[in-house]
């Protein structure tokens, strides 16, 4: 049944998305915009274009198609102009000394004609298959979690010319450019949190470490390192094998708190790394007190000063990439992030950009407190909980709507064979 009409949502939402109304060349292009954030925000099971038109009163499959593949607007202009619109607001403005989240998700897709599709790993079910990677930066600032930028990973495979194509791009160097838009924003981080995939490779470091930027990011485990063990002798040693060297009293245990208090074990090591002048930090957490009874160890890297990179503060500052995976979780489970009806990568990267722009429009009303005072009897502090308030406004709207308009409920009983309607 149909769930809801742009012309019964909430004055919030219509004022929210003024502020982009100067971005768009046609008054077609401002409806459908509306409509598009309101189908994302919508409970519609699925979020893909012909799922979102027919659940709404007065919303049309190919306009929304037009609007998302042919219409001329830039996806990153409507960017820019969401993080300003946060920026506006001291409420929801972002804090100096902020953490920047570097990442890259997945999702299957099959089929060969989607842009960037191609055999590679997928980290939401674990392991290699067909599918597309997006690279993203990602804000944390100890009150909100914001998602920056988002870029298309174009696997060799799904390029004509494979790696020698020009549009080919490595992820660390989608990742460099996302991170290079921030800082000419004038957004500048305190630390940037990057994962193995990024932290084993010393030419991204490098490129960090020029930019005058401090990083903390993961490392395989058979990466090597020269350091002193015994005898106060330089020795090359992989990672696993120094953290087997190491003594019980090398560690110490910290204390982690997630979703439920957990201890682990840490040591601090100065290394020097191939490629990299000076020493860096290494760290090694581990779930058990000794490396022989450990299920699970963890290698980290750091240009901090070592004064600063203690053991507490490694695990409770990289502990912060568990936002990132939030803000995947929540936009993939409710905003239809992995879902879509276009092949061609403008077409892929708008309709990613408007899954930001729905998900910064229940924060920005989670922080500025509007949803609570209208359409909640409890504290909302959770994205899910916004979410579930603002679709309460929408529904409550939508049968006012229907009791001033009948005939469109009646008309909709008879198409389906209802004769008393």
């Amino acid at each position: 049944m149909k769930e809801t009409t742009p012309a019964a949502m909430p004055p919030c939402f219509d004022r929210w998305c003024k502020r982009f109304d100067d971005l768009w060349t046609h008054q077609a292009q401002k409806r459908e915009f509306r409509n598009y954030i309101g189908g994302l925000l919508g409970e519609s099971e699925r979020k893909n274009l012909s799922q979102m038109a027919s659940n709404a009163v007065g919303v049309t499959y190919y306009r929304l198609h037009h609007f998302l593949t042919e219409a001329p607007w830039s996806s990153q202009e409507v960017n820019e102009r969401r993080l300003l619109v946060m920026n506006q607001c001291s409420q929801t403005r972002i804090s100096r000394g902020f953490t920047l989240i570097v990442d890259d998700s997945g999702h299957r897709k099959s089929g060969n004609f989607t842009a960037g599709v191609g055999r590679q790993y997928i980290g939401e079910i674990g392991k290699t298959d067909k599918g597309i990677v997006v690279v993203t930066t990602h804000l944390y600032d100890g009150k909100k979690s914001l998602p920056l930028d988002i870029e298309l990973y174009q696997h060799a495979s799904s390029l004509p010319q494979g790696k020698k194509d020009l549009e080919f791009k490595k992820k660390p160097e989608l990742a460099l450019a996302l991170i290079d838009r921030s800082l000419e924003r004038g957004y500048r981080p305190s630390i940037v949190l990057i994962d193995g995939g990024y932290g084993n490779n010393a030419t991204f470091l490098l490129e960090l470490e020029k930019r005058k930027l401090k990083y903390l990011g993961g490392l395989a485990k058979n990466r090597k390192v020269t350091t002193q063990i015994e005898s106060n002798k330089l020795q090359e040693i992989r990672l696993d094998k120094l953290a087997e060297a190491l003594s019980v009293e090398d560690f110490s245990p910290v204390q982690l708190n997630l979703d439920k208090q957990k201890t682990v074990w840490v040591a601090t090591v100065e290394v020097e790394l191939s490629q990299l002048e000076g020493t860096r930090t290494i760290a090694i957490v581990m779930n058990a007190s000794t490396f022989d009874s450990s299920s699970d160890v963890d290698y980290f890297i750091t240009n901090v000063d070592s004064k600063i990179a203690t053991p507490d503060w490694i695990v409770t500052t990289y502990a912060q990439r568990n936002w990132v995976e939030v803000f995947y979780r929540e936009a993939k489970g409710w905003l239809g992030l992995s879902e879509y009806q276009v092949r061609d990568s403008r077409s892929l990267l708008r309709h990613f950009i408007l899954v930001f722009c729905a998900y910064t429009f229940i924060l920005w009303h989670t922080l500025t407190g509007g949803l609570r005072r209208r359409w909640a009897s409890k504290p909302l502090n959770t994205f899910t909980e916004a979410l579930e308030a603002f679709r309460t406004a929408m529904s409550f709207r939508f049968i006012e709507w229907l009791s001033h308009n009948r005939d469109v409920f009646f008309a909709y009983k008879a198409a389906l064979g209802f004769v008393w309607a």
